[in-house]
This record gives C-alpha cells, structure tokens and sequence, in this order.
C-alpha cells in the first residue's frame, strides 16, 4: 500500500518530492519554497492559470505570435516580470506601472511616471496585441517584434532606468539582479529548465503575457458570432449601434475639396474589424505635437492600439487618447477626425486622411456621431478588468 501511496505522490504533485517523518509517513517537500513564500496560493505551479488555449473567435485571423507561443508557464512568469518593480533600477517602477489591468492595461494619466522622470509618451492600450497585422510595436513602430519591445523601457534611462547611460547600470545589470532573487531562481527553472536569468528569456516570457491579454466579450462579439459577416444587422444591436457599425464600415466619397459628399466614415480603413487593429503601413493621423510641447513636431508616430475597449463598460474613456494624451473624450477625437488639420511640416499625413490630396472633412452629423460612438461603446468587454489572471500575483 505505501508503493501505491509514493507512486501516487510522484504522478501528481509536481511540485513536490516526498520524505518520511519522524513517524515513517511519507510527506511532501515544497521545491520551489521562494514561489511559495512569494507569491503563496496566487501562483500554484502545479495549478496554473489557462493562457496557452483560452478561446478565439473563429473570425479572429491575424496572429503576431510567430516563434513565441503562449504557454501556461512562460505567460505565468511573464505576469510576474511584468507587475514586478525589481525590473527598475530603484524597485519603484513595474511594467504595470504604465498599463493598468483597471484602464484596459494603458494609462490615466497624460505620461506615466518613470524612475528618472516621465514618459515621453502616453502609455498605449495592450489589449488584444496579439491580434495585429501590424507587428511592429511602440507609437512610433521602432520595435520589430513584441518581444524586442518588451525589454526597451527597462533600457530607457527615464522609464526603468537600466540604460547603459547616465550612471545606470545596463541590461546586463538587470539580469544578474533578477539571478540573484530566488524566486526567479525557481521560476526560470520551472520555465525552462535551468536558472538561467536572459534578456531573450525576459522578452519571451513578457510577449506571451502580453498576448495573453485578450477581449471578446463585448457586445461586439455576441452579434458578430451569429452573423455571417461584418456588414450584416447584429441582431442584438440597436438601430442606431447597427448604424454606427455600418458608418464605421463603408468608406466614404469625397468632392474635389475632401469634403465628404456621401457614403460611410471608413473608419475601417485604417481599423478594420473584427480586430480593429491599426493597418500596416499607415502614416500618422495629423496629431503631431510632442507631448507636454505641441508645437515640437513629432511626426513619427503611425501605430495605434486596437479600438477595443477605448471605453470602460461604462463608457467611460480608458485614459486620455493619441500619443499626447491630449484627447479626453471619444468626441474630441471624433472632432479631430471629422475635420483633419493640416500642419505645415507634417510629411508623414496618411494618404486615407487627404483624399484627392485634401485634408478630409467629414462633415458629421448629431446623429451620425451619436451612432459611431454608440458602435465604439460595443467594442468593450468585462472580464479583462478583473480576471484574476492578468492582476498582480504580488
């Protein structure tokens, strides 16, 4: 029976081996006692939290993941790198810091506080990040990759402070901080086998998490899932969301001018559904001040976050918008895009919002921008706000 007993304990307890007690009965050793004294019951080794094969809606195609699938024990230390402020130089700033799971993992405030500073940018929406085409990351695209993103704000001297410059110490002295926390001891063992702390094992476990951060419980989604396609009634849509999908869709025509003469909004165009993710390849949308100095061009910023959940469920912005921050309200950015400034200097305009070479005007109506903004509304779930596993396991 006790042959039974020791063959059972080996099977299932991962986390465990087994020794006898002083009264000859076989009882579990915790393996990973810095995991346990960490974190205590929000990490469970041997109970993790389903990232690797949460469920995707059929009409959801696009997929950035390329050679870093999501599994549940990369995700699981990459939730932990990314809430965890050792990865600062001064252990006051986390990855989580700038995207807050309670702001659809971006930011209320206009800059997010650094350890040197602030950003020089507004921290952008995470939310369905793996669902782009565009898998260039940062406003400005300069990473290539998700992974090669995730380690540049920990290299910036401002944000996190390991930069090589200014009398921080470089990545290199992350790597041998987080190697000497036994914690990441056990989890880059648990991980991948060894201890062996990597800024290449950091990016990939930071990417899977952050892919991991996924919405399809909006409104949205329980119309479009019973819909044969985008450009059909959602039947549990009202007449006006079911008219601010259809302006969102069709494009629209211009006169000579630029003036919209007819047809939809096209917002698509640069935000097509079902991702409503950014088109590859964009220019800039004609917001061009730098932030905190409007009249300092920056005209290098082409990329977006997906549209989804710019709104709280109570429709209630997720922080301010664009990368200045200085949007408040779905209507401001609904005013910029209806009509579209021209900035002397501004090279980098994209073509969709200069039709026939002229700024667009769409000349919206009340009740076209009472329909857009009820259709944006039905972009935002519930569940990403409060699921346990994208919260802090601190």
């Amino acid at each position: 029976m006790k042959k039974v007993i020791v063959l059972t304990a080996i099977l299932t307890l991962s986390l465990y081996s087994c020794s006898k007690s002083e009264d000859n009965e076989y009882v579990p050793i915790d393996l990973y006692p810095n995991i346990t004294a960490t974190f205590g019951t929000t990490i469970d080794p041997d109970n993790l939290s389903n990232y690797a094969n949460q469920a995707i809606p059929a009409y959801i195609t696009k997929d950035n993941t390329a050679g870093n699938p999501i599994t549940d024990k990369g995700a699981t230390l990459g939730r932990i790198l990314f809430y965890d402020k050792n990865l600062s130089k001064n252990n006051t700033v986390s990855c989580a810091s700038c995207h807050i799971q309670a702001d659809a993992f971006g930011d209320g405030a206009v800059a997010s506080p650094g350890v040197n500073g602030t950003t020089g940018r507004h921290a952008m929406r995470l939310i369905n990040a793996r669902f782009s085409v565009e898998r260039k990351f940062f406003w400005d695209e300069r990473a290539a990759t998700l992974e090669a993103q995730t380690t540049q704000p920990i290299q910036n001297h401002i944000e996190m402070g390991f930069s090589g410059t200014g009398g921080d110490d470089n990545i290199d002295g992350l790597v041998s901080k987080l190697q000497s926390i036994g914690y990441y001891q056990e989890l880059f063992t648990f991980v991948y086998g060894d201890s062996e702390v990597t800024e290449t094992r950091i990016q990939d476990a930071l990417a899977q998490f952050v892919r991991s951060i996924q919405s399809f419980d909006s409104k949205y989604d329980v119309g479009r899932a019973t819909a044969a396609n985008d450009g059909q009634p959602f039947t549990n849509f009202s007449a006006e969301e079911n008219q601010g999908k259809n302006l969102f869709l069709t494009p629209p025509q211009f006169n000579a001018a630029g003036v919209r003469t007819g047809g939809g909004l096209g917002c698509a165009g640069c935000h097509a559904a079902p991702e409503f993710d950014i088109a590859p390849n964009s220019g800039n949308n004609g917001v061009v001040g730098t932030l905190g100095n409007p009249t300092l061009l920056d005209i290098t910023n082409t990329r977006a976050p997906s549209l989804r959940n710019m709104l709280k469920p109570d429709g209630t912005p997720n922080g301010p918008f664009m990368h200045t921050g200085e949007f408040t309200t779905l209507q401001q950015v609904l005013a910029h895009y209806n009509v579209i400034p021209i900035v002397p200097g501004n090279t980098n305009l994209d073509p969709k919002l200069r039709p026939g070479g002229m700024p667009q005007e769409l000349n919206m109506t009340p009740q076209e921008i009472s329909a857009i903004t009820a259709f944006i509304k039905t972009l935002s779930g519930t569940d990403v706000y409060t699921n346990a596993k994208w919260s802090t396991p601190f």
